[in-house]
C-alpha cells in the first residue's frame, strides 16, 4: 500500500469515522482521494452511482458484499473496515477508543460474538455471490452441460423450493448461460424461459437479502418477458421487480407496478386456472406492498379480493405452474399483511387454520412457520416465537439461516430471552 494511503487511513479524519462507526464515510474518503466520482466507483464494483451514494450515506451495514467490494476498490484496509462496522477492533496502528463495556460484551458473550460474525459475512459463501456477479457483468457463457434449459430450470426451482440457496446460487451462472444460448433462437418460448431464469434468480437473491443484485436480475426478467409476449411471464417478472422496489424503500413505485401487472392479467379474462392463479398472486403482492406502506384500507381490500379470486383454485397447485397460489397460500399472505399492519392478533387469527400439509414445498411450509413466528414476536411471545422458528428449521434450515430478517429475530431472542424454552436450541441450530 502507498505510504500516502496508509497515512490517510490513520488520519484523525479516518479515526473519527471508525469511532463513529461510519464505513460509508470511509468509502467516500477513499473515493475522493482517488479523484473518482460516484459513477466511477460504481462502474468498478458493478452498481449505479445512486447505489454508491446510498452506500456512502448509510450508517448501517445493509450489503456487506457491496461494502467489501467498494472497500477493496478504494484501498480501505479490511481491518479498518471491520472496526468501522463494529466487527473488530483495528488491527493496524490506529488509536481508536472502544468503550470498556462494549469491549467486554464482545469478548465475554458468545451469543454477541456469533451475532457479530453473522453480520460480518453473508448468509451464503461470498464466492457464490461473486460468481453471480460475474454472470451479471455480461452475457454468461454456456455451461457446456448436456441438460436442456427447461429441465435445468425445473431442477433449479426445486432447489429453491427445498431452501437450498447455496446450491442454487452455485448453479445459477450456468443456468443463465444456457438460457441465453437457447434464446439466440429468438423464439417467444426461449425468451419466456430466459425471463423465468432471471425471475428465479431474483427470488433467491431477495430471499438472502441481496437487493441490489436482485434489482439487476429483476430488470432483465422484465426485459425478456416483454420480448416473449407472454402475459404470465410479464406478470411474474413485474411481481419480482415490485418486491425488490419495496425492499429498496420505493413503495409507491412498487405499488404502481404491481397494480398495472394485475390489470394486465385481468385483461386475459381469467379463463384458465393459470391466469386466475396469476391474478390472485398479483393481488396478494399488492396487499402486502400496501400493508408495508401503511395503507390499511387497500391492504385489507386486496387480500379479501385475492381470497375470492383463489376460491376456484385447487388446494394443491400443479407442479410446474408459474404461480403456485392456493386458498391456503392466500391465508398465509393474510398473516403477513396483518403483521405488516402491526396487528399481531389478527395475523395469528388469519393463520389459525394453517397446517404444513396444506403447502406443497419445504419453502412454503417453512415460510408458514417463520411468518407465524414474526407475529408471535410482534406480540411479545418469545417461547411461541422460538417454537415456530424451530419448526421452520426442521423443515428447511435455509429459511431461517439465510434470511436476514429472521436472523435478526433469532439474534434478539438469544440476547433478550436466553433462558426461554427453545431459544438455546434455536441459537445452536442456527450457528451450525
Amino acid at each position: 500500500m502507498l505510504a500516502t494511503e496508509l497515512g490517510m487511513w490513520t488520519s484523525p479524519e479516518a479515526r473519527g469515522m471508525v469511532e463513529r462507526r461510519e464505513p460509508g464515510a470511509l468509502i467516500r474518503l477513499g473515493r475522493r482521494h482517488r479523484g473518482w466520482t460516484q459513477g466511477d466507483l460504481g462502474s468498478r464494483i458493478g452498481c449505479s452511482a445512486s447505489t454508491v451514494s446510498r452506500l456512502e450515506a448509510s450508517k448501517r451495514v445493509t450489503d456487506v458484499a457491496l461494502l467489501r467490494a467498494a472497500a477493496a476498490a478504494v484501498g480501505l484496509p479490511s481491518s479498518v473496515l471491520a472496526a468501522a462496522c463494529g466487527f473488530a477492533t483495528v488491527a493496524v496502528a490506529i488509536p481508536t477508543r472502544v468503550a470498556p463495556d462494549a469491549s467486554r460484551d464482545a469478548e465475554e458473550d458468545p451469543m454477541r460474538r456469533r451475532t457479530l460474525l453473522a453480520a460480518a459475512g453473508t448468509a451464503v459463501p461470498t464466492s457464490l455471490l461473486l460468481g453471480v456477479d460475474d454472470a451479471l457483468a455480461g452475457t454468461p457463457a454456456p455451461s457446456g452441460k448436456a441438460v436442456r434449459p427447461d429441465a435445468w430450470l425445473t431442477r433449479a426451482r426445486r432447489m429453491f423450493d427445498a431452501g437450498q440457496h447455496a446450491a442454487l446460487l452455485r448453479d445459477l451462472p450456468g443456468l443463465l448461460g444456457d438460457a441465453h444460448d437457447a434464446a439466440r433462437s429468438r423464439s417467444d418460448l426461449d425468451h419466456a424461459r430466459l425471463s423465468a431464469c432471471y425471475t428465479l434468480a431474483t427470488q433467491v437473491l431477495v430471499k438472502i437479502g441481496q437487493h441490489d443484485r436482485a434489482r439487476i436480475t429483476a430488470d432483465r426478467a422484465t426485459t425478456y418477458a416483454s420480448l416473449s409476449g407472454s402475459p404470465l411471464a410479464a406478470a411474474a417478472a413485474a411481481r419480482e421487480l415490485a418486491i425488490v422496489l419495496r425492499h429498496q424503500d420505493q413503495a409507491p413505485a412498487a405499488q404502481r407496478l404491481i397494480l398495472s401487472a394485475a390489470a394486465e392479467v385481468e385483461t386475459t379474462g381469467l379463463r384458465t386456472d393459470a391466469q386466475a392463479a396469476a391474478y390472485a398472486q398479483m393481488l396478494c403482492t399488492t396487499s402486502y406492498t400496501a400493508a408495508r406502506a401503511g395503507d390499511r384500507g387497500q391492504a385489507l381490500a386486496m387480500i379479501e379480493e385475492a381470497r375470492r379470486a383463489a376460491r376456484r383454485l385447487p388446494a394443491v397447485p400443479p407442479e410446474g405452474r408459474l404461480f403456485r397460489i392456493s386458498p391456503a397460500a392466500v391465508d398465509l399472505y393474510a398473516v403477513g399483511v396483518h403483521w405488516a399492519l402491526g396487528d399481531a392478533g389478527a395475523a395469528l387469527e388469519a393463520g389459525r387454520g394453517l397446517r404444513a400439509d396444506l403447502f406443497p414445498t419445504a419453502e412454503r411450509k417453512s415460510r408458514m412457520h417463520t411468518d407465524l413466528a414474526r407475529a408471535w414476536w410482534q406480540w411479545g411471545k418469545p417461547e411461541q416465537t422460538a417454537h415456530e422458528l424451530l419448526a421452520a428449521m426442521r423443515v428447511s434450515p435455509g429459511e431461517v439461516r439465510d434470511r436476514p430478517s429472521i436472523q435478526a429475530i433469532v439474534s434478539d431472542l438469544s440476547s433478550r430471552h436466553p433462558s426461554t424454552p427453545g431459544v438455546r436450541e434455536l441459537a445452536l441450530a442456527v450457528a451450525h
